[in-house]
């Protein structure tokens, strides 16, 4: 039975993190331009319908490796490194602190009505985010340590879906003015 490629060997990309994205899109497009269904309407019911698995997987894997986040859960867990994300929260100290501080900080400028406030706290979200996408980097691709990668991967999550949170808060206070 014949193994079945991962996302990286889908699109004849090196696994790792840094990914060029030009490269990537080229991937896709040109695996698309093979197996895209149109060009396997007049084959047969059965190549019509593995043409479009085969497209399917090529958008599937696309998705994955264009997201840096996506592309950081994928390669932990291509490493045979779970997660967790349902059941483990744990996190280092000085992250809890962090995240105490900006959800503090979130309500005081939602209580206030501090636009200014919020789009601060954003910006000091972007700049955790590329901080953490840098340490993710060096931890997948030249240490090789997924468990630690799988760990700040967890926190990298939190920070994304507090981002969502602040742009939220910015929209309301836009919609009450």
């Amino acid at each position: 039975m014949q193994k079945e490629l991962d996302h990286f060997e889908l699109l004849g990309l090196k696994p790792g993190f840094a990914v060029d994205r030009d490269a990537l899109d080229r991937a896709w497009r040109e695996v698309q331009a093979r197996v895209h269904p149109d060009r396997h309407a007049a084959g047969s019911a059965q190549e019509r319908r593995v043409a479009m698995q085969w497209a399917s997987r090529a958008n599937e894997a696309y998705r994955t490796l264009r997201s840096p986040l996506a592309r950081a859960r994928y390669l932990c867990e291509r490493a045979g490194v779970d997660l967790q994300v349902e059941t483990n929260t744990a996190m280092t100290p000085a992250f809890l602190m962090q995240q105490m501080e900006w959800r503090e900080a979130l309500s005081e400028a939602r209580a206030s009505r501090d636009t200014a406030a919020l789009e601060a706290l954003a910006g000091e979200l972007a700049a955790a985010r590329r901080s953490m996408m840098a340490e993710v980097e060096e931890l997948l691709d030249r240490k090789h340590d997924y468990a630690a990668a799988a760990a700040r991967v967890r926190e990298w999550m939190f920070i994304e879906k507090f981002s969502e949170e602040i742009d939220a808060a910015v929209e309301a206070l836009a919609e009450q003015d």
